[in-house]
């Protein structure tokens, strides 16, 4: 394995991260410059299509419209594979993300178990996401006691 290619998982792993971190502190802006322009962005829930939308623009709005809903966002990555060609790569990263809304006065935690499917594109010496779609394969809600 060549420098390059390690530098090049390491800005992929960090790409995927940074998504993470800026979604959680709702940094929405922030994390529309991690995509290229022209993005796709596709949720499955149970197998079955819930959400897609196309462009920053859209996306933008729509990320905007569900932080408004949520109370609080943690994330936590985990494993992440990529297989990279040349200035494009694919990518399969999993995460469990948790959600805190008010629900009739009540704080109601929302688990969600995500499998990323990814293509990065380079652009101008930086690593975007162009495509991604979200497999929320495991969701769980339940009221938050403390």
């Amino acid at each position: 394995m060549t420098l390059e290619v390690l530098q090049t998982k390491e800005d992929l792993r960090n790409l995927v991260d940074d998504y993470a971190y800026l979604g959680d502190e709702k940094k929405v802006s922030e994390v529309m410059d991690l995509f290229t322009p022209d993005l796709t962005y596709n949720v499955y829930m149970d197998g079955n299509p819930v959400s897609s939308v196309s462009g920053r623009e859209e996306m933008e709005k729509d990320f905007k419209g569900h932080a408004a809903e949520v109370k609080t966002y943690f994330t936590l990555n985990g494993q992440h594979t990529v297989k990279i060609n040349g200035d494009t790569a694919t990518g399969i990263s999993f995460a469990t993300i948790k959600m805190i809304r008010e629900v009739e006065g009540q704080n109601i935690l929302t688990d969600y178990n995500v499998k990323y499917e990814d293509y990065y594109l380079k652009l101008k010496g930086k690593w975007l996401i162009k495509d991604r779609v979200g497999h929320f394969m495991i969701i769980e809600a339940r009221p938050l006691n403390h």
